[in-house]
């Protein structure tokens, strides 16, 4: 039979000696507790109990991404590497079907990863091609009259390129379709543009881009919540410009200063001078999902074409999970917007309520009022519009359903219904 060693006498009287010398507060359990916890013993085994506790992931709160922040996540794509695991052979169909695409705060594209190309030689290092329409089946009802128009909203094509120095992008877009009533030429560029991203949290934008007059008039076209811009968006904004941005991003506060023409498109010269400039606060940073996201911003427009024009707005923002509203109002001294130039002394205001029931179907409603002359009485517009967003693939695949009711004081009432789709390849 083995031995059973054991302590010896003269041991445990040793040991509880020093025990009695040392103070107790070389013991204490908090010491002990931190100690066990910095520094891994011997064969233990470590529970992640932040992985067996983590929740169901929530919706994700990307609706309150304004315009700066979709600036600088346009590019972020043609910076990842593509996986190097072999790509399986699959139908157009399957590549669409089986596409993970969630977010609706970006464009996004259907084939973006198939249609980026990389090049070892040459000017440029990444390229990618894309496609995008926008198109609506449009009934509308003025008193007894009736009728049905299908509008083709955007039909464009595109292509976002990074240059061999990884500070330089660009993008153009075209408009392959001549819409009636426009000169060709001068509708067919869209945007013209090179990026430098070498000073941390900014851009520098140099060409024929889209200016922020008004968040959701500087919006593009691809992230609107509804199928058409409300009427201070449309008077105001919706417009490109000849010229440079300086674009800055920060967790609490980002900015957007715009010096160039006052000229619509990049054939049309330089009739004046132009600066645009916006500011956003946020006061709960970039990305709280315990508070939401909260924004107070505010903007100044002024130029010169054939007449001096002056509009100054403000913002405000709040998204938490699957709530999204905002608040936005401009007054106008001229304006020079999407709709023309005026000199008319105007002013307006759009409320904005969303709700997703999940990641792919939304609930939308607004409250927009605008009065085109302050020197005249009655004459205001009022749209009332309730709509659907069903985002099958994001922003990438996408149906929406909008009803319409323009309440105006010296028109006629009309209504409309809109059914409108979106495809972004």
């Amino acid at each position: 039979m083995k031995k059973i060693n054991t302590i010896p006498k003269l041991d445990i009287i040793l040991f509880l000696f020093v025990l009695f010398l040392i103070p107790p507060t070389a013991y204490s359990n908090d010491e002990i507790s931190e100690e066990l916890l910095e520094n891994p013993q011997k064969d233990e085994i470590v529970l992640n109990l932040e992985q067996e506790n983590k929740q169901p992931e929530e919706v994700k709160t990307d609706e309150a991404a304004e315009n700066n922040e979709i600036e600088f996540e346009l590019f972020k794509k043609l910076d990842e590497e593509k996986p190097t695991e072999e790509i399986q052979e699959e139908s157009l169909f399957g590549k669409i079907l089986h596409s993970k695409i969630t977010r609706t705060d970006v464009p996004t594209y259907l084939l973006q990863d198939d249609l980026t190309f990389e090049f070892k030689k040459g000017p440029f290092s990444k390229i990618q091609p894309w496609i995008a329409y926008r198109g609506g089946l449009q009934a509308s009802w003025l008193s007894s009259q009736y009728s049905t128009t299908y509008e083709n909203y955007e039909n464009q094509i595109g292509m976002y390129g990074s240059f061999r120095n990884p500070n330089y992008k660009f993008q153009l877009t075209f408009n392959p379709i001549h819409k009636q009533g426009t000169n060709y030429l001068e509708k067919f560029i869209a945007d013209a543009f090179i990026v430098n991203t070498s000073i941390p949290n900014h851009q520098i934008v140099l060409g024929n881009s889209r200016i922020n007059t008004g968040i959701e008039g500087g919006k593009s076209s691809y992230v609107l919540p509804f199928v058409t811009r409300s009427q201070i968006a449309r008077n105001y904004g919706n417009y490109r410009s000849l010229g440079a941005k300086v674009i800055g991003n920060y967790q609490y506060v980002d900015y957007n200063l715009f010096v160039g023409s006052g000229g619509r498109s990049i054939i049309s010269g330089f009739p004046g001078a132009e600066f645009n400039g916006w500011i956003n606060f946020k006061p709960f940073g970039n990305k709280s999902q315990k508070y939401g996201k909260f924004i107070i911003g505010g903007g100044y427009n002024h130029g010169h074409n054939r007449t001096d024009y002056n509009v100054g707005s403000v913002y405000v923002s709040y998204n938490h999970k699957r709530l999204w509203t905002n608040f936005e109002a401009a007054i106008a001294n001229g304006s020079n917007g999407s709709t023309g130039i005026t000199s008319n002394k105007s002013c307006g205001w759009a409320y904005t309520l969303g709700w997703k029931f999940t990641p792919h179907v939304q609930l939308i409603g607004r409250v927009d009022q605008f009065d085109p002359d302050r020197n005249k009485a009655h004459d205001l517009k009022r749209e009332y519009t309730i709509g659907i967003n069903w985002f099958i693939k994001g922003q990438a695949l996408k149906i929406v359903l909008n009803y319409v009711f323009c309440d105006n004081q010296n028109a006629k009432d009309s209504h409309k219904i809109i059914l409108a789709t979106q495809i972004l390849i």
